[in-house]
């Protein structure tokens, strides 16, 4: 069948075309910018990518007409006031690009909604359900619980919960149940739905086994991972109070956090159903999913993450906007080292942030780190998806990596952190030599104070940085 993909670039769209490339599908992939196009499907026969940003109707875009099915993988846990507006404008152009195809069905991935009040975001993806079949094709709306894999927010949260605090004295919202469901099943029921006129125009529940309370959840997720927990829960703590605790303890946004309490107070347990029985799925328990989404890890498997997602961050326009660095109003650090193995230096260039750190001065990132968390930003601890890979799109600490390209020995990142401007840093090898280049354009009189602020330690850090970065074994 020809399968029209949308949200590509995100945590299950990146999972689940694998699936349906091995089913032998031909596919349209959906992508908001041509150069966040994931590495592993630029050379992939089966796959044609269309460039549209469903958030603004155009008559540019061309859908093909011969489409059969049509995954609509789009979500966002974003905290603006408008954010069912945005949510639904997405629906509706979603279907104005569609309607003149042989489109016969689409299949939504929503969230279990079977309580009377919604959190925000649940109540958004009920209507987005709901707009979606108002079209002429049949609809199949998966609604899931909390899903666990490998990247995912709640599995990244967790752990961040888990491994760094021996006690956690946390709000009363833990003792809310939920039916989490591992990603490997919400891939499998996702792609052996494809073309199945058995669910047609129906929603369907998807869930692992269990019923748990989130604080059941950060126990077992401790004894898998052979650590010895105390949860106390306090009967109050306000909504702001308990997304202040997870964003200075995990590695999430605050908007994000806010998004995750707001749902965390509501029970999300899926209605009964033999969905599992006509698509021969058999959803795993909860500690099989954690014990695998480790597996995963160890052998650096990690096909996408939650960090990668724009929303992660402060990025809100096209990559591409940002790629050329800007030559005037700029104040830039430029500094290069001749190179005498270029293999070896791009190696260390491509491990840069995450466990591996900055190679020099890593104390001062994690206290520029701390400083931008204390003031709203997304801090240090986003890490990287991949100890070794980076492709256009992917979170870095706190960069947005805008460039990356091998064959041209040329890495490109964008600050994401507060910042009174914007600054991007550049590594460059050509004949011969690294160029190091930082780049800021600030941003009024503080920026230009700011800027002149840390360049003591922009020396320290640059230098010593791309010494490290050329040194010989």
């Amino acid at each position: 069948m020809k399968i029209l993909v949308t949200g590509t670039t995100g945590y299950i769209g990146k999972r689940l075309i694998p699936f349906l490339l091995e089913a032998g599908h031909e596919l349209v992939c959906c992508v908001r910018d041509l150069n966040r196009i994931p590495e592993q499907f630029k050379d992939q026969d089966s796959i044609t990518f269309v460039e549209v940003d469903f958030l603004v109707y155009s008559t540019g875009v061309k859908i093909p007409q011969d489409i059969e099915v049509a995954y609509y993988l789009m979500h966002s846990m974003s905290a603006s006031e408008d954010f069912e507006k945005q949510e639904l404008a997405c629906a509706y152009n979603f279907i104005s690009y569609v309607k003149d195809t042989s489109l016969k069905q689409v299949i939504y991935l929503s969230g279990i909604v079977n309580e009377d009040v919604l959190s925000k975001h649940l109540r958004s993806r009920k209507q987005v359900e709901q707009a979606l079949g108002g079209g002429k094709y049949a609809l199949t709306a998966f609604r899931a619980g909390i899903i666990v894999g490998s990247g995912s927010a709640s599995f990244e949260i967790i752990r961040d919960l888990v491994e760094k605090l021996p006690v956690m004295v946390t709000p009363k919202w833990l003792n809310t149940k939920t039916q989490p469901i591992a990603i490997r099943d919400v891939l499998s029921y996702l792609s052996k739905a494809a073309g199945d006129e058995r669910l047609y125009n129906n929603n369907y529940d998807i869930y692992g086994p269990e019923i748990l309370t989130y604080k059941k959840m950060l126990l077992i997720f401790a004894e898998v991972r052979q650590l010895k927990r105390y949860i106390i829960t306090l009967p109050v703590m306000t909504p702001k109070l308990s997304s202040y605790w997870l964003y200075f303890v995990t590695s999430t946004t605050f908007k994000l956090a806010a998004s995750l309490v707001d749902s965390m107070k509501i029970t999300i347990v899926g209605r009964s159903n033999n969905l599992g029985e006509m698509l021969n799925v058999h959803p795993i328990t909860y500690r099989e999913a954690v014990e695998k989404a480790f597996q995963k890890i160890e052998e650096d498997a990690i096909l996408s993450s939650w960090k990668d997602s724009i929303v992660s961050g402060r990025f809100s326009e096209k990559i591409s906007k940002y790629i050329t660095i800007p030559k005037y109003g700029c104040f830039k650090d430029i500094k290069s080292r001749k190179v005498d193995n270029e293999e070896e230096v791009l190696n260390r260039i491509w491990a840069l942030g995450g466990y591996t750190g900055w190679y020099y001065g890593d104390f001062l990132w994690k206290a520029r780190g701390f400083l931008d968390k204390m003031f709203g930003g997304v801090g240090l601890r986003r890490g990287r998806t991949h100890p070794s890979k980076i492709q256009p799109g992917d979170a870095l600490d706190f960069w947005r990596v805008l460039f990356a390209n091998r064959e041209e020995k040329r890495l490109l990142l964008y600050a994401e952190m507060k910042l009174p401007g914007e600054a991007w840093l550049e590594f460059r090898i050509e004949k011969g030599k690294l160029w190091q280049r930082a780049v800021f354009r600030p941003k009024g009189l503080w920026g230009r104070l700011y800027w002149y602020s840390v360049l003591p330690f922009h020396y320290f850090i640059f230098n010593g940085m791309i010494d490290s970065l050329v040194a010989k074994e």
